[in-house]
């Protein structure tokens, strides 16, 4: 592997071996730093996953109250571990406009509160995130008394202004299966006085209602309504946040289709919610074991994840029920599909087309590039694997997951693979580089 400033390369490895310990998820470090900011008293945080995008969350808390106070800088990553203190639901007015940076799920979430909140304030981000859609959210706000602008060059995008204002509960059928717009609904109907309920069509990844247990927020969850009644009392509570199971796919990806791996991903989340793609590549062949850490009742399962190359690998279908709790995972499937025996279909994902890149035609466009055979659709595409694949530079196209999934195709591709805008990894993997270093010596 060689890196630069901002590119990342890697060659064939001949076997991936060692032991890592995967970030803190990504999810549920973004709610963490929302439920914790807004609870009452002062609380341990451990492992919270100090990328661009967290950070720029737990710097917005800051902005309108709450206080850290760093306790422990890991090497390569900087602080996870630090002292919380929440403002007891009396956040003030943000001094300035609020920096969201890369991330979709900050901007969405935070909107839940600040619609909530008797001040008037402002997110913006960068172009990636001023072009994605935001009107799935400012939608359902509205219906519960938000004043919400979206100012973006697009309809429906970033920066938003906000005008907080005293919001009623409401019940929303979800349009689609959406974490991010249940979770914005929810944190606003805390701050409402009633029961806000929201029916998804499809279970979507569970971390806020299991951060509302956490926390003591009151919560239902009946089939596939989730309701909450506010206002709420939120009390501090210490938390451990567990490795992001999305960070950990492109090391199961990587020791799967490189010949003579073995390594081993410690204390990884392992929410049901979360699990699909374990599923996934299982079917295809896989060698994935599992040793859980932790208990259902304890909040966030946890475990170690053990996985070595297996003789071969064929291809499946992802079904159109695991989209959702897989989205973020498509592009490395798509890699792992490459080197599957027969056709892999991934359909059903047209949400792909409008996160920090088109990920539909990236990561077609990236695996073409290489040699893959791809057939590329407007919800998603087909990969026929068995095309030798051979180095070459790639575009990143500012996306994290982009780069990281054609760096992980590289380490069994003839020739250099080198990938431009690489510092985008840091929005939500700090420290790839290193532990891609460490597994490939």
């Amino acid at each position: 592997m060689t890196n630069s400033a901002h590119t990342l390369s890697t060659r064939r490895t001949q076997g991936l071996r060692g032991t890592i310990t995967i970030p803190g998820d990504k999810s549920i470090s973004h709610r963490v730093a929302i439920l914790g900011g807004l609870a009452a008293g002062r609380m341990t945080v451990k492992n919270y996953l100090c990328s661009q995008d967290c950070l720029n969350t737990l710097r917005a808390m800051q902005q309108i109250g709450a206080k850290i106070t760093p306790l422990r800088e890991t090497p390569g990553y900087g602080v996870t571990d630090f002292i919380l203190e929440g403002c007891c639901m009396q956040p003030q007015a943000p001094a300035q406009d609020i920096d969201c940076g890369n991330s979709g799920t900050g901007m969405r979430l935070l909107a839940g509160i600040l619609a909530a909140l008797p001040f008037t304030s402002k997110l913006y981000g960068d172009a990636s995130l001023c072009s994605r859609p935001m009107q799935r959210i400012i939608q359902p706000l509205s219906l519960m008394g938000a004043d919400i602008t979206a100012l973006g060059e697009k309809p429906g995008c970033a920066p938003l202004l906000i005008r907080g204002t005293r919001l009623q509960p409401i019940h929303y059928n979800l349009p689609m299966a959406s974490a991010q717009v249940k979770s914005a609904v929810l944190l606003a109907g805390i701050f409402a006085e009633g029961t806000t309920s929201v029916t998804q069509p499809a279970v979507t990844r569970d971390h806020t209602e299991r951060l509302y247990a956490h926390f003591g927020i009151p919560y239902t969850v009946n089939g596939l309504i989730i309701s909450t009644t506010g206002p709420a009392d939120i009390r501090a509570k210490d938390i451990t946040v567990p490795g992001d199971i999305s960070s950990a796919a492109f090391w199961l990806v990587a020791a799967t289709i490189c010949p003579n791996s073995d390594i081993t991903l410690l204390n990884v989340g392992l929410n049901e919610t979360r699990t699909a793609v374990i599923d996934v590549l299982r079917r295809m062949g896989a060698d994935i074991r599992i040793t859980l850490r932790s208990a259902e009742h304890e909040g966030e399962p946890y475990g170690d994840i053990s996985v070595r190359t297996p003789a071969r690998l064929v291809a499946t279908d992802i079904l159109p029920e695991e989209i959702p709790n897989l989205i973020d995972e498509i592009p490395i499937l798509a890699v792992a599909a490459a080197f599957a025996e027969g056709t892999t279909g991934i359909r059903n994902a047209k949400e792909l087309r409008v996160k920090e890149s088109d990920r539909i035609a990236t990561t077609a466009g990236n695996l073409r590039r290489m040699g893959a055979n791809v057939e590329e659709y407007e919800d998603g595409i087909t990969v026929t694997g068995g095309a030798p694949l051979h180095g070459c530079a790639l575009p990143g196209y500012g996306d994290h997951r982009i780069a990281m999934s054609f760096l992980i195709a590289g380490l069994n591709a003839e020739g250099t693979t080198t990938l431009d805008t690489a510092d985008a990894i840091d929005t939500s993997y700090p420290g790839f580089a290193s532990h891609l270093a460490k597994l490939s010596r």
